[in-house]
């Protein structure tokens, strides 16, 4: 086969996949706001929240942001993306194997949450970030129903971005989009300690 006869069938198979492709785009003329969930056992979950949340602020929308499961210390998505006028809350306990404390999380993790459902009803925000959110559901410290309730009836036009592991099933069938982060490799497991600007 010559270079020509190559190039012929690349150029047709390229063609083909151009049509699939401006078929599909053409085909998707809905528009309204996504639920996206970014779940799995893998590094990198908020990260990707985080970056969503950089694109929007970027495209001129209004974000916010409720870190669940998240201490007192240095966060640096919170200190850029504050100075964009991201606003935050957060949820303050740290892991429940630091406070060891039933009662104290649960209290935390339903503040958090009424600080969520005003946000989720709240129109002029485009984009709601509920960071690691899915612990608070697998632990009953908040309550699927109502978490479903408030997706579900959120302004039509405001995107809701949730990350962390083991998302329930009843979230996940109600979001548009799903990514499951898989875990590969991870330097903490070879004894490597978490790096500043890398890992948090």
């Amino acid at each position: 086969m010559t270079d020509k006869d190559i190039n012929a069938k690349h150029k047709a198979r390229m063609q083909e996949q151009k049509a699939n492709v401006d078929k599909r785009i053409a085909a998707a003329q809905e528009d309204k706001g996504l639920l996206l969930v970014i779940t799995g056992n893998g590094k990198g979950k908020s990260t990707s929240g985080f970056g969503t949340v950089a694109r929007a602020i970027g495209h001129g929308l209004t974000a916010a942001v409720v870190q669940y499961v998240k201490g007192t210390w240095d966060c640096g998505e919170r200190d850029l993306l504050e100075k964009n006028g991201v606003t935050f809350h957060v949820m303050g306990t740290g892991f429940t194997w630091e406070t060891q404390n039933k009662e104290t999380d649960i209290q935390a993790a339903q503040a958090a949450w009424k600080h969520s459902k005003t946000l989720l009803q709240d129109p002029s925000i485009n984009l709601v970030l509920l960071d690691e959110i899915t612990y608070m559901v697998s632990y009953k410290y908040i309550d699927l129903d109502e978490v479903l309730e408030a997706l579900s009836n959120r302004p039509k036009d405001q995107h809701v971005v949730i990350t962390g592991r083991a998302c329930h099933r009843a979230i996940i069938d109600i979001a548009d989009t799903v990514s499951e982060v898989r875990p590969i490799k991870h330097a903490f497991d070879n004894g490597i300690k978490a790096q500043k600007g890398i890992d948090w």
